[in-house]
This record gives structure tokens, C-alpha cells and sequence, in this order.
């Protein structure tokens, strides 16, 4: 008698252990498959830093990631002359393109500074971030034309921006990160003026 009352007890005892592994198991994995989303040192040089430097790593990630996400970008808003792109839609890509080259270029020269790595314009093609383009999106771009591409165009280029907005909170929320001054004030000027430009986007859509 006991040892049946003890085997039907131990039945939900055993449900219940392999529900919570379960359960501890897709928590795991969702936060690997997390991890891995925002790893954006994936394939780069390790980065040293002295010591106390007020520099992280997060920091010079950060850097190298935004770096392949703004020549992105830069490709995507260069296709809107040579497909027909109205006026409006194509001044807003050439306002892009010129903003975007020019703090590639910032960012270089800060990640040499502090001695690390720096990706060149070409990264893009082989390091992925938040809102990055796929290749079925680029091909998808490159054969429209006309009001076709404004469309395409806003569609993806907010969704890009949105990825960048989540790059910066994601180096706002680390410790210790976005300290010094320089890469403080990219990472905000970044959010502002990212935030503006997905405003004007959504609404320049609803007119085309």
C-alpha cells in the first residue's frame, strides 16, 4: 500500500521536475539566441584595453558594430538616384548618405585612437546588427524603381534606423559603458537625430 502511494506521489513529482527543466532549458536558449543577436565582436579582434581605462568594451563594440551598420546605410541611400527616387525621398537619402559617411569616418579615427581595430565600409557585408537588411531586401531594392523604391525605401530604412535606436540602448543600459565623452555624445546625437528621421519617414509613407 505504501509503496503505491508513494510511486502515484512521485508521478507529478517527476512531471513537475521535467516541466521546470524544460522550462530552464528554452530560458537558456532564448538567452544564448539573445546574446548572440547583439554579439557584435563576432569575428573581430579581441579588444585590449589598459587597466582602469574608462573605455569598455561595450564601448569599442559598439563602435565597430555602428560603423557596419551606418555602410549599410550608406549603399542603401546611394540606390535611390539611379531608381528614380523623388525629389523628396531623394534628398532625404543623399541627407543620409552625407551624415552617415561622415561619423564612419569619426568612428574610425576614435577606435584608433584608443588603439583598436576599425572596420572599414565593406563590413556590412559580413557582420550583422539590429534592423540590418537582409540580401533578399537589398535584391528587393535594387529591382524597383519610381514610387515602388520611396516605398521600399522609407519601409526598410525605418526599420534600420529602429536598429540603431536599439544598438544605443543596449550600450546606454551597460555598465559602465558610454562614459567618455566622445562616444557619449555620438550614441546621443545618434538616438536624436535617428528618432527625428523615422518621424519624418512614417509620415512622408502615409503620403505615398
Amino acid at each position: 500500500m505504501l509503496s503505491r502511494l508513494l510511486t502515484a506521489r512521485s508521478v507529478p513529482l517527476r512531471l513537475a521536475a521535467i516541466v521546470l527543466a524544460l522550462a530552464l532549458l528554452s530560458t537558456d536558449s532564448r538567452a544564448q539566441a539573445g546574446h548572440q543577436h547583439h554579439d557584435h565582436g563576432a569575428g573581430l579582434p579581441p579588444v585590449t584595453l589598459p587597466a582602469g581605462s574608462i573605455v569598455t568594451e561595450a564601448d569599442v563594440r559598439f563602435m565597430q558594430g555602428m560603423i557596419a551598420h551606418h555602410a549599410q546605410a550608406v549603399v542603401m541611400s546611394r540606390m535611390a538616384a539611379a531608381r528614380g527616387a523623388s525629389p523628396r525621398v531623394l534628398k532625404l537619402a543623399q541627407k543620409i548618405d552625407l551624415a552617415q559617411a561622415g561619423e564612419i569616418a569619426l568612428m574610425q579615427d576614435w577606435l584608433r585612437g584608443y588603439g583598436q581595430f576599425a572596420p572599414d565600409t565593406s563590413s556590412w557585408r559580413g557582420m550583422t546588427m539590429p534592423g540590418m537588411l537582409t540580401a533578399g531586401d537589398l535584391a528587393q531594392m535594387d529591382a524597383s524603381s519610381g514610387r515602388d523604391f520611396d516605398r521600399l525605401f522609407l519601409r526598410l530604412m525605418i526599420r534600420h534606423h529602429e536598429g540603431a535606436l536599439s544598438m544605443v540602448a543596449d550600450l546606454l543600459k551597460t555598465a559602465r559603458a558610454a562614459q567618455e565623452v566622445d562616444i557619449n555624445v555620438f550614441a546621443n546625437d545618434v538616438e536624436t537625430t535617428q528618432t527625428a528621421e523615422i518621424g519624418l519617414m512614417r509620415q512622408m509613407l502615409l503620403e505615398y
